[in-house]
């Protein structure tokens, strides 16, 4: 047993895309950590190999400890578990789950020199009045419309204030955009509108839901996201997990936005049928904390060294839809 890769969050849906593309490039001493509670999550580790699974408290007890053999030997750090509910209201709850998990386990792989990758959260860009531009002169500025998003602003701010990410040993932040894709399904409503889509076009009328616009500068349905499929989220945190030479928060995402009309017609379209869409009104409590457009700014990223093109919104929904829905339910 070599040194082991930690990678908390591990069931869920980065973190199992992160599990099996290590599997896939023949890692399996891994030790996974998540809590996986009463529902369906569980079924995300069925086929992965790693050494040992954890629950975050066990896990955070041995952090803690004083003894060495309470963990076995680290090398690197995937820190991806957090409670990603953007309409999770419990502040306290998010202040201890996002941001003190987050930094004691920074505090930890500093300690013990060892790599640490995180999840930050385009959340972070609050309506995106600043932009979205991940240089360290900016994120001191940015204000998030929820509290999810501050919990993740919380730590980015303490990490830039103790220049974290740069000197001998350097973190990484990344701030994901829309993600989408395979092992997702246990995230009920925090589940992209890809999946939801795909289960509506199969319901009823065959009908997709999506909210009106109540900005007059968009249209219904030109509300814009960037939108990343998964596998290059996971293709980027293991490119920072592999250069632990490269410090420094960024912007993980195409750098093209695309409207919500845009991804549903791509959603028909991998299954092959003729788009309907319904536009309903937006629940009063999203209307001031809703984001109509976003779009990472690449150029940190690139600058840094990953030059692996992002995989088009159309190519992405395809192959998820193909390969992962429609084959689920074959």
């Amino acid at each position: 047993m070599g040194k082991m890769t930690v990678v908390t969050g591990a069931a869920g849906f980065i973190g199992r895309n992160v599990v099996a593309e290590l599997n896939r490039r023949g890692q399996t001493d891994l030790l996974l950590v998540d809590d996986l509670g009463t529902d369906e999550k569980w079924k995300n580790l069925v086929g992965l190999k790693y050494e040992d699974l954890l629950p975050i408290d066990d896990f955070l007890d041995r952090v803690h400890s004083d003894s060495e053999s309470a963990l076995p030997e680290i090398d690197g750090i995937v820190h991806l578990g957090a409670c990603s509910a953007t309409t999770e209201k419990d502040a306290d709850y998010l202040l201890t789950n996002n941001y003190a998990y987050t930094r004691t386990l920074c505090e930890w792989a500093q300690v013990h020199g060892v790599r640490f990758v995180y999840a930050s959260s385009a959340a972070t860009y609050g309506d995106g009045a600043l932009g979205y531009d991940d240089s360290d002169a900016v994120t001191p500025n940015l204000k998030p419309l929820n509290m999810y998003g501050y919990s993740k602003h919380m730590f980015d701010l303490w990490a830039l204030r103790n220049n974290l990410y740069s000197g001998a040993n350097p973190i990484a932040g990344l701030k994901y955009f829309n993600v989408y894709g395979p092992y997702e399904d246990h995230k009920d409503d925090m589940r992209s509108v890809v999946h939801k889509s795909f289960g509506q076009v199969g319901e009823g009328e065959g009908k997709v839901k999506l909210f009106k616009s109540h900005k007059p500068e968009y249209k219904d349905g030109e509300q814009m996201r960037d939108f990343v499929y998964v596998k290059d989220a996971v293709a980027v945190t293991l490119w920072l997990l592999e250069n632990p030479s490269i410090g420094g928060l960024f912007n993980c995402g195409t750098g093209i936005s695309r409207t919500w009309r845009d991804l549903v017609t791509a959603v028909y379209a991998a299954i092959g049928k003729e788009p309907k869409i319904e536009y309903i009104d937006m629940p009063e409590s999203l209307r001031e904390k809703y984001q109509y457009y976003t779009e990472a700014k690449p150029d940190k990223l690139r600058a840094a060294g990953y030059d692996k093109p992002f995989t088009t919104l159309e190519d992405g929904i395809r192959d998820y839809v193909k390969n992962y829905l429609q084959a689920r339910k074959a």
